[in-house]
């Protein structure tokens, strides 16, 4: 059983260590759509408040804005790798928020009506 662990524990390590690789890889625009649907996904499911999700696409549409400034005088190196960055922290922000048992579902409150 403990060797299982172990297995599994160093196959997450490594794939979650290539994750950012193949996310620089993406284009833009397709990491920008993957993270709206992990939000609605997240909303649609109960694992994000509604002001959870309010502030993550907040902060989606800002980063956005900014590719459209960057855009306008073509896109540099640097301005790509500031863009995954941000992309980056607004994923593992979705992944925080999706995992923190703070249910949309009326969190203390019992079931909704």
């Amino acid at each position: 059983m403990k060797k299982i662990l172990i297995s599994i524990a160093a196959v997450s390590a490594l794939s979650a260590a290539a994750l950012p690789a193949i996310a620089s890889a993406q284009p833009i625009n397709d990491r920008q759509a993957q993270l709206d649907r992990r939000i609605d996904i997240g909303v649609r499911n109960g694992s994000l408040t509604r002001g959870e999700a309010y502030r993550l696409r907040a902060e989606l549409r800002e980063t956005e804005r900014l590719e459209h400034r960057y855009r306008r005088g073509g896109l540099s190196g640097w301005e790509r790798a500031d863009l995954d960055r941000r992309f980056d922290r607004i994923s593992a922000q979705i992944r925080y928020e999706r995992h923190d048992r703070d249910y949309g579902y009326g969190y203390g409150h019992g079931p909704r009506r």
